[in-house]
């Protein structure tokens, strides 16, 4: 069974997952994590509510990697999950066994939208704000979002109306009348836009993928235009600076003292801090906090991180100049259509080098959905538009 935790049987057609990243007053919330391994909480998070409300039933958690920061779980300290030679993602897996009708995850570093592509299924990562993240495990606040695989579109148009909205409880929801504005703004164009800049490192798999999509897509008449955007190529490195600046910030309350793991080697306050940290983290976590802390000396916080942050805001800029004159912009998702045993064994910081891929979405908050293993963002608010989209691939 894909659910490592299960909380009740349900029928497969209302039953729901959520990755390990979702606060549950019934079952542990571990983030993936040694350090959180048995932590219950005293509330459910709000996208858990509101989805229970609609009548969903929440059948289970799936596993994820820890903090939600890696390729497709492998971090995990409750293991991996692999098909054969192959890296599967948890939530997926759930979905595409029917155990689950969708999975409900937090989208950290592109985890989710992989995972959709690599197993052939449908993602849908909102417009930042839309979905309440209040109850989640905060790790990379500002670009981090609540989303949804599923087998197709038609369900994951279901479970996002169900979820999404503003809740005042999330300092970071925006407000319906903002969202109403820019849902009534969205247009459409028939036409998409192929960025040749982010085909960079994939292999003829994913090049074949995005061929087929364009195919399609002209087949049903709409304008396919390749267009050389090398800015949006750069938000890899900057979500990569920003993602584990917040990172760092974000697991510093993780420190021994009031919850999650306590070493039992300690005399004063700092070897407590220390090893409590040191044992309870795993390798990839500790890389990014340090790469974190150093983003944010005093030497490198102006010319790293604040740098980052402006990077952001051009790139940002950059992508809805395009998406002014179409309906989305079409990117791989990944570089291959599977990760074997080895290859993320011997490259540790293949999540840093693969979000080249998913970082546009993430650092830039602008919707996006994966369909046809191939990814389409488009403008923010669209995201009826892009599920109407991916029904075509």
């Amino acid at each position: 069974m894909s659910i490592y935790m299960t909380k009740q049987e349900t029928a497969a057609a209302n039953a729901i997952v959520t990755d390990d990243m979702f606060l549950t007053t019934d079952m542990p919330t571990t983030a993936g994590s040694k350090m959180l391994e048995g932590y219950n909480s005293l509330f459910e998070a709000e996208v858990l509510t509101r989805l229970k409300a609609a009548g969903y039933a929440v059948a289970g958690k799936t596993k994820v990697g820890e903090f939600g920061a890696d390729l497709l779980g492998e971090t995990c300290y409750f293991g991996a999950e692999y098909e054969g030679e192959a890296l599967q993602y948890p939530a997926a897996l759930a979905v595409k066994s029917g155990d689950a009708k969708a999975a409900v995850v937090l989208d950290v570093n592109g985890a989710p939208r992989r995972g959709a592509a690599q197993s052939g299924l449908t993602a849908l990562k909102p417009t930042y704000g839309r979905v309440s993240r209040y109850g989640t495990i905060p790790v990379a606040c500002s670009g981090e979002t609540v989303s949804v695989v599923a087998n197709n579109a038609a369900d994951c148009r279901e479970v996002f109306n169900a979820m999404a909205g503003h809740d005042s409880k999330d300092g970071t929801a925006l407000p319906d009348s903002m969202t109403d504005a820019g849902k009534a703004a969205v247009t459409k164009k028939n036409k998409v836009v192929v960025l040749s800049s982010m085909l960079k490192g994939t292999n003829e798999e994913v090049q074949a993928k995005i061929a087929a999509v364009t195919d399609n897509f002209t087949k049903n008449g709409f304008e396919v235009v390749v267009a050389d955007a090398d800015t949006v190529a750069y938000a890899g490195a900057a979500w990569n600076i920003l993602m584990s600046a917040e990172l760092c910030n974000n697991v510093s309350r993780y420190d021994g003292v009031k919850y999650g793991y306590r070493t039992s080697n300690y005399t004063n306050i700092d070897e407590l801090y220390t090893n409590s940290r040191t044992e309870a983290f795993g390798e990839f976590l500790k890389s990014a906090i340090l790469f974190g802390s150093e983003t944010l000396s005093t030497e490198n916080y102006k010319k790293v991180y604040d740098k980052a942050l402006r990077v952001r805001r051009v790139i940002r800029d950059n992508m809805v100049a395009l998406l002014a004159d179409c309906d989305a912009l079409l990117m791989p998702a990944v570089s291959t259509m599977a990760y074997g045993k080895e290859m993320v064994e011997n490259d540790k910081y293949l999540p840093y080098k693969e979000n080249f891929f998913t970082a546009p979405a993430s650092i830039t908050g602008l919707p996006v959905v994966v369909a046809g293993g191939v990814q389409l963002v488009g403008n923010a608010f669209s995201e009826d538009l892009l599920l109407d989209l991916a029904e075509l691939v």
